[in-house]
């Protein structure tokens, strides 16, 4: 008897739980499944405040956080030239872009442009010439213009913006205007751009969640890629296979606006290399094109100037630091708005979500639900974002799809609303509206939509 009331009492229990399970599905208007993909709270934080994007993950162990804050002061510590009395800060440039990682990723977060005529800060401008379908660095300023130099060295040159404008309409009647950048150049210090080099802006991307964009398995990237549209979709991503400085390995590209990095070593090695002048183990050579003779001759800050040790803490500090949590992601208009996102086909390159494979250095990356927003493959983006800049195999318009987590928050964090590549976008909506190749229909299907369901859309957007 009291066996059997037990066994009713656990019944009736597990009944009352299922059912409020299923009251509060229907309550909030979701589904199971987006209940599950909800991202593991563990590995992610919510918070609204300019230090959104700058919290470790909440799982991190203690000595983990000295390593994570250790690197955290390296990346907004500012480098010096050499010598200098603080030998493991010293060896900036000769030639550079900032004197520090949050010079361009300020408060972890987005980069912008510079006002038209201003000087750049958080954005760099990239060359590239092209012989035969290959990309190359200009003979006198390389892949990328520096415009800061230490003192008897020149700088190469200095970059401004201009801005024209171009008309849209949307099937409603309501119009936008759009703005297109153009590059001029002065003050060259080695004579002018070869003919063939193209400039582009890029403006420093966040810097959050990317250790858990490094233990996404290839396979999952690779399945979604179709490069000859085999299912006639329009839509045909590829990967950007490079091979890994560090490793020597053949892999597929996660980071940079091209997929041009694999991995956060080389990602964070490049970086300290091309935008700061910085040598390390994995890049020994200075930062100078063979006619800078004064660049060359200078002398250096120590052999390399950023050591394996400090590269260590900045690539834990890289890997941990954690994704912002979606912001009201059970509200009708904000799922209605993410229903609009799928139905007019911006998941296609936005795939939502991933799980984690097994991270090398970080069990508390590995196995976790994220929601990047992103299959970080090629996409061929149309003539509007061609900028005639090729990296590596990427083509001048084609560009990796950015994800998106985080994306609401930037004007908390970083006081803007600027977005794509360069900038150009004073919006998330006049980001939607610069597609065009692959992503033409979905631009097409949005502005079909009606102002109230464009909204619901955006604000879905502006959750994330």
């Amino acid at each position: 008897m009291g066996s059997n009331y037990s066994r009713i009492k656990i019944l009736y229990k597990s009944l009352v739980i299922f059912v409020a399970i299923v009251l509060f599905f229907i309550a909030n208007n979701i589904s199971s499944e987006e209940y599950v993909n909800t991202m593991d709270k563990e590995i992610s934080v919510k918070r609204e405040t300019r230090e959104s994007f700058a919290a470790p993950i909440p799982s991190l162990d203690l000595s983990k956080m000295r390593l994570f804050t250790g690197g955290r002061h390296l990346f907004r510590r500012s480098w010096t030239p050499a010598p200098s009395s603080v030998k493991s800060l010293d060896g900036l440039g000769p030639v550079f872009n900032r004197v520090s990682c949050s010079g361009c990723h300020v408060k972890d977060g987005r980069g912008r442009p510079p006002k038209e005529g201003s000087k750049f800060r958080s954005m760099v401008i990239k060359l590239s010439r092209t012989e035969k379908g290959e990309a190359y660095p200009d003979p006198n300023y390389g892949y990328q213009l520096n415009d800061k130099s230490i003192l008897g060295v020149p700088y190469e040159g200095k970059a401004t913006i201009n801005y024209s404008l171009i008309d849209q309409k949307f099937d409603d009647g309501t119009t936008m205007k759009l703005s297109a950048p153009k590059y001029s150049f002065h003050s060259l210090s080695f004579g002018e751009l070869h003919e063939n080099t193209k400039s582009s802006g890029r403006v420093a991307p966040v810097v959050f969640g990317l250790g858990l964009i490094e233990a996404i398995k290839e396979k999952d990237i690779l399945k979604n890629a179709d490069p000859k549209d085999i299912d006639k979709d329009g839509i045909s991503g590829r990967p950007h296979k490079i091979i890994d400085v560090p490793s020597k390995n053949i892999m597929v590209g996660k980071f940079g606006w091209k997929a041009t990095r694999a991995t956060l070593l080389h990602h964070i090695t490049g970086a300290a290399s091309q935008d700061m002048g910085l040598t390390s183990n994995i890049f020994p050579e200075k930062n100078c094109m063979e006619i800078q003779k004064a660049c060359l001759e200078q002398i250096d800050g120590g052999n390399p100037e950023v050591s394996d040790a400090q590269v260590e803490r900045l690539l834990v500090y890289m890997q941990t630091l954690a994704p912002p949590r979606q912001r009201n992601g059970a509200s009708k208009d904000i799922l209605y708005g993410q229903s609009m996102f799928k139905e007019i086909g911006c998941e296609n390159c936005h795939t939502p979500t991933y799980t984690t494979g097994t991270h090398p250095k970080h069990p508390e990356l590995s196995n976790r639900i994220i929601k990047p927003y992103s299959d970080f493959l090629l996409h061929n983006m149309g003539k509007g974002l061609d900028d005639g800049v090729n990296e590596g195999e990427a083509k001048s318009y084609e560009w990796k799809t950015p994800p998106l987590w985080g994306i609401g928050l930037v004007k908390i964090v970083n006081k803007h609303t600027r977005f794509l590549h360069d900038g150009r976008a004073k919006s998330i909506e006049e980001a939607i509206l610069w597609h065009e190749g692959e992503g033409l229909e979905a631009k097409n299907n949005y502005m079909s939509l009606s102002l109230k369901n464009r909204k619901k859309l955006l604000k879905f957007l502006n959750s994330l």
